[in-house]
């Protein structure tokens, strides 16, 4: 017969199971305020959305009325928007800006892997000029930039708004995967090495899964950049069919007269898949963001 020695101290002691009766506890003051202030401040956010699809279903004899909610509810203005051409200026913005975030990703993976794994002389230097470009925005440029594309014969050309996209977003994607790849232990690697991987087999089996939310970060950032670029593609662009959704939705401002609603139906259908894509990757780009910052 086996006697228990186990000092009755050192004996784990059956846990407590919850009584169903007993009631709740009540949240804290501090989290209640917290969470109100953050149901507010997403309210403040959310309402100019709200206001622009409402807006978007009114006549336009009814833009002026006081009410709120419209009175007719009038779908015709995104039904229109198919019919007007504006089709084929959508499918031109997913164009310059999947181009534009291919590009980026492209130069910015090996040059950030690079800078993050070797130090090489000038290393700082190459840094802090990545960063120093960032402070020039297109708008400042737009003269230089179009004298450039003139000379190339590259003006109203979808290239020249992918290669204007993908070079103004690159330090901003050139930084955050740095960050992230340094954030990666290179013993990780070195364990690839000795299976059998060579330097592109260890990026890529390894390396490049983990800085996956790096990626994702930078991919969601330059796509939205991209999306609504404006001004750049005011300037590059002469025809109708080459303009990007942002510059053909000014047509619907008129010298005398604006036309709201068509000109917010085409805004909701351009915010549309930018809140698909953010949705669907919204986890991967948080992490990105928090974990590429912890060394």
């Amino acid at each position: 017969m086996a006697v228990d020695t186990m000092p009755a101290k050192a004996r784990p002691r059956p846990q407590a199971r919850p009584d169903r009766g007993a009631p709740r506890r009540m949240p804290k003051l501090k989290t209640v305020v917290i969470a109100a202030s953050a149901y507010v401040i997403a309210f403040l956010f959310l309402f100019p959305y709200l206001v622009m699809l409402l807006t978007s279903l009114r006549s336009q004899g009814s833009l002026r009325d006081v009410s709120f909610w419209p009175d007719e509810w009038v779908w015709s203005n995104f039904t229109g928007f198919w019919t007007s051409g504006l089709a084929g200026n959508l499918w031109v913005t997913i164009k310059v800006a999947a181009g534009s975030t291919a590009l980026v990703l492209l130069v910015a993976l090996p040059a950030a892997y690079y800078s993050a794994r070797h130090r090489f002389r000038g290393r700082t230097a190459f840094l802090i000029l990545v960063l120093i470009t960032q402070m020039f925005q297109p708008t400042a440029m737009v003269v230089g930039i179009y004298r450039e594309f003139f000379q190339f014969g590259l003006v109203d050309s979808i290239w020249s708004l992918i290669l204007v996209n993908g070079g103004f977003n690159l330090a901003f994607a050139v930084w955050i995967l740095n960050a992230y790849f340094s954030s990666i232990p290179r013993e990780l690697e070195e364990a690839a090495f000795i299976d059998g991987n060579g330097r592109f087999g260890a990026l890529f089996r390894i390396t490049l899964p983990l800085a996956m939310p790096g990626v994702i970060t930078a991919l969601i950032f330059t796509f939205i950049a991209a999306w609504n670029e404006f001004v750049v593609a005011l300037t590059l662009t002469t025809s109708t069919e080459n303009q990007p959704l942002p510059v053909a939705l000014n047509s619907f401002i008129g010298q005398y007269q604006v036309d709201w609603q068509n000109l917010f139906a085409g805004s909701v259908i351009a915010t549309i898949p930018v809140i698909i894509l953010f949705a669907l990757i919204e986890r991967k780009v948080v992490s990105g963001l928090t974990a590429g910052s912890i060394k």
